[in-house]
């Protein structure tokens, strides 16, 4: 997939910051960027991973920001809703798996057994590789699997996939936290892939929520919840 570059005056207007500020960031290297016969350039696609990087660390707070500023850079859009990339068929309660490789293959045969996934093991080795990369477990025992690059070419339409594992198991989070709750993200670009994080990190880090999200005994009862749990959030300033 091709990816543009933004010129300093561009990443401002996407991110709604001064020239001044983004030229201050990339000089300190707190921006993926490059000098271009004197002129600063940022690639499209390392200026996404830079927001996931953003998104995977924030708190409440921040990562409500980081949503807002993702849907005012696509202001014809309206905010995404969860549930409608989240089937019933996508969802594994329990989820019968018992190692990373094996949690990676039974999400992408959920995802696959929607009809909107043409190639699952392509997909198991995107994902496969983005979690040697940097895995995506995090302290709350929650794991967010995504390839590293979106997969166009394979899916119908963005999509997630969901399981909850009967006992946590080692998923590769740096602190050791064990994992039981996995979401699997198939996006059709950047944009939404990005969307779909922001919200659903809003969502896992609500604790009371995730309690009662690990206490769901049906895809019914979950897909409810997913609802309930989005329509509680604070709303995207468009």
């Amino acid at each position: 997939m091709s990816s543009r570059d933004f010129t300093v005056e561009e990443l401002a207007a996407y991110h709604h910051l001064m020239p001044q500020h983004v030229l201050k960031m990339a000089s300190r290297d707190k921006l993926p960027g490059r000098r271009v016969l004197g002129q600063w350039k940022f690639s499209e696609a390392e200026i996404h991973h830079w927001m996931e990087d953003r998104i995977g660390v924030g708190n409440v707070e921040d990562l409500h920001k980081v949503e807002t500023l993702l849907h005012r850079s696509k202001s014809s859009q309206k905010p995404v809703a969860l549930t409608d990339f989240l089937f019933e068929e996508a969802i594994a309660i329990p989820l019968e798996a018992r190692t990373r490789g094996s949690v990676i293959r039974k999400m992408c045969d959920l995802a696959a057994s929607t009809g909107l996934l043409w190639d699952a093991e392509e997909m198991v080795d995107a994902v496969s590789a983005r979690e040697d990369l940097h895995p995506t477990a995090l302290e709350n025992g929650v794991a967010m699997l995504h390839p590293r690059r979106p997969r166009a070419s394979i899916l119908a339409q963005p999509l997630i996939a969901m399981g909850i594992s009967s006992q946590s198991i080692p998923f590769g989070n740096r602190a050791g936290h064990l994992t039981d709750v996995f979401f699997l993200i198939c996006s059709t670009d950047d944009s939404i892939h990005l969307k779909i994080l922001a919200r659903l990190s809003r969502m896992v880090a609500d604790s009371s929520w995730l309690a009662q999200l690990r206490a769901c005994e049906s895809p019914r009862h979950l897909m409810q919840l997913m609802g309930e749990g989005e329509s509680s959030l604070a709303p995207v300033s468009l």
